[in-house]
């Protein structure tokens, strides 16, 4: 323990992912909060997908800000537990079903979660087959990498004209990917803390999706903090988000990313296990809009990480 019986968090960031810049810019965020909350920091750039940044780090507890894979994906949860180190957000089993879109839609079609249709597809697969696909779901579609977040390699076609590069860039990132039928609709997202929704935040990118670019770059894009929507459509659009999270089998905090479409359904889109901590964040925003400020934040996902490992939440995990 740190001074005074306080713990010391190390706090994780960077990876080797695409997605190396925006955690990088979580960890820093997350570390200074902490800090002015009064918790003993160690800021670690993981680099590797090995975890060989914590030897000799004298951590006792650790705040995951690695986004994409390795940091999300359950492996250095993995490592964790093996070292006995308690830690932030989903086990290893929850994130690594959240982190692949594939076994994602698995679970969610078992849970009865609504979600867009969607067909898998491989690398070497005819255009041909693919456009069969397409048609068969209904144009516009959605190709995505089978494992990346913060919408990397994902591209919206309108016809078939524009699948061959669809293809290159989702296999840019994997041999497997999705394709799915592009719901038209209010893009909302719903941040789950301690196993309960917090306020609703829409997203109006410029462009025609939230893409990697509307979420990180693109100052022209806003977000609603409890949007102008009916009570009874915020109830469904928070109780789909939480049968999303329990679906997965995630814990602590995540964020689920919808669709509530003219007609009034709810489609979800996926399950962020690692939500972003930048200044642009959209987990920390719903937060705020509870009443919890970004240090408290911190520190409460930190305690929970210490509390989870006494009540025995490891032993679950690893089954």
């Amino acid at each position: 323990m740190g001074r005074n019986g306080s713990p010391t968090v190390g706090v994780l960031m960077g990876g080797a992912s695409s997605e190396r810049e925006v955690s990088l810019r979580s960890g820093a965020a997350v570390a200074q909060a902490l800090r002015s909350a009064g918790h003993k920091v160690v800021e670690i750039d993981v680099r590797t997908e090995t975890g060989g940044e914590l030897e000799g780090q004298a951590i006792d507890v650790a705040f995951i800000a690695l986004h994409g894979r390795f940091g999300e994906d359950g492996r250095l949860q993995r490592i964790l537990q093996d070292r006995g180190i308690p830690y932030t957000g989903s086990g290893p089993e929850a994130s690594r079903l959240a982190m692949d879109k594939v076994e994602t839609k698995r679970l969610f079609k078992l849970k009865h979660v609504e979600s867009p249709p969607h067909h898998v597809v491989v690398h070497g697969e005819s255009i041909a087959l693919w456009e069969q696909f397409a048609r068969a779901l209904g144009y516009p579609v959605v190709l995505k990498p089978r494992a990346e977040g913060s919408s990397v390699g994902v591209t919206v076609h309108e016809d078939c004209s524009t699948l061959l590069d669809g293809a290159v860039e989702c296999f840019r990132h994997g041999s497997v990917g999705l394709m799915e039928k592009f719901i038209a609709g209010r893009e909302l997202t719903v941040g789950i803390l301690d196993g309960k929704p917090l306020p609703l935040i829409e997203m109006q990118p410029k462009s025609k999706f939230f893409d990697y670019k509307a979420k990180y770059q693109d100052p022209d894009t806003k977000y609603l903090v409890d949007p102008p929507i009916s009570e009874i459509e915020k109830r469904r659009v928070q109780k789909a988000a939480k049968d999303a999270f329990l679906a997965l089998g995630c814990d602590g905090m995540g964020r689920v990313d919808l669709i509530l479409t003219p007609f009034c359904s709810v489609h979800v889109l996926e399950v962020n296990t690692i939500p972003g901590m930048t200044e642009r964040s959209l987990f920390p925003k719903a937060a705020r809009a509870a009443g919890i400020e970004f240090p408290d934040l911190c520190s409460r996902l930190v305690a929970a990480a210490l509390n989870r490992r006494r009540d025995g939440f490891w032993a679950a995990a690893m089954l």
